[in-house]
């Protein structure tokens, strides 16, 4: 693990835009934001992909997937200037499933990039660091297949490095037990990270919060620990979670490792209840009610074994 995170650890400034643009060649460059009623932050971040795309020529399409928005997120999307595509109309038939698994999974459909870098659309704060950072060792160090990106996390009254609540109560002390080569992964479930379309297609996705612990044990298991680097984008604002929804995503983080634990791949360990409570009235002698919760992770297919996913590859991104 020290090894990895000396040789596959860098910062964002040490990929400046005239070597990138050197290394880029004829590599298309898709850039896809997962939202999910982001009306408040989308635009901005979307304004901000398409900028650096016009001044570098780095960013070849920039595309919105809506996972099923009840607000505006789709008309401010477009009016910045991405393609923005709904998760019920790509590939209508094999239905749609909530979470942002999902729609990660299907942008490989709509998308042409050989490179695809994800990017949330919940930023407050977006500058292009957080996206040339990503693409920085994919252009140039062609054994590289997937990137993750690394920041400080503003939290409230809890320091420029705090925030990833999740990670350092469930996901670190599960990779360092269950996946120690993956240790030196500063922040393994950031929502920024990039990889070739060739890992992708082959790599099976998770439909909830569990896709980016997924992803990184998946692509150990099929590339190796070499195919992976981290980049340190520098900082990261965002909207943050209460206690309630940070322990459903830790449920669901802790199933997809528990998934991959084993010796043979268990789907059955997707699925499962948690049980929280809250204070009410009626809530009987204690005053707590207790409620279920389903947070259970569906798992798609390695997007190659998709019928009609090859002939339509790209077709849907105007």
């Amino acid at each position: 693990m020290r090894d990895w995170f000396a040789r596959r650890s860098s910062r964002a400034a040490d990929w400046p835009l005239v070597a990138m643009e050197a290394c880029k060649g004829d590599t298309r460059v898709s850039v896809v934001l997962p939202a999910l009623d982001e009306e408040a932050t989308v635009g901005r971040v979307v304004e901000m992909v398409v900028a650096l795309g016009e001044r570098t020529g780095l960013v070849d399409e920039v595309v919105v997937m809506d996972s099923g928005s009840t607000d505006a997120t789709a008309r401010v999307a477009a009016d910045a200037g991405a393609a923005v595509h709904h998760r019920d109309d790509v590939l209508p038939e094999v239905g749609s499933l909530p979470g942002k698994g999902e729609v990660l999974w299907k942008s490989l459909a709509v998308t042409r990039g050989d490179v695809v870098a994800f990017v949330d659309s919940d930023l407050t704060d977006p500058h292009p660091a957080l996206v040339t950072g990503l693409l920085g060792p994919l252009l140039c160090t062609p054994s590289v297949q997937l990137v993750k990106g690394c920041y400080d996390r503003p939290l409230a009254g809890a320091g420029a490095t705090s925030g990833g609540r999740v990670t350092e109560l469930m996901a670190r002390p599960l990779i360092n037990r269950l996946a120690p080569d993956l240790a030196g992964l500063v922040q393994p479930l950031a929502g920024e990270y990039a990889a070739r379309r060739s890992l992708l297609e082959r790599l099976p996705f998770v439909s909830g919060y569990g896709v980016e612990i997924g992803m990184l044990l998946d692509t150990l298991r099929t590339a190796g620990l070499d195919a992976i680097a981290q980049v340190d984008l520098g900082h990261r604002s965002h909207h943050h979670q209460d206690t309630a929804a940070l322990g459903r995503m830790a449920s669901q983080v802790l199933a997809t490792v528990l998934s991959r634990s084993a010796p043979v791949h268990d789907p059955d360990a997707l699925v499962g209840s948690l049980t929280q409570f809250s204070r009410h009235p009626a809530g009987g002698p204690t005053g707590w009610v207790p409620g279920e919760h389903d947070v259970s992770v569906h798992e798609r297919p390695p997007m190659l074994t998709v019928p009609g996913y090859v002939p339509t590859r790209g077709a849907l991104a105007v």
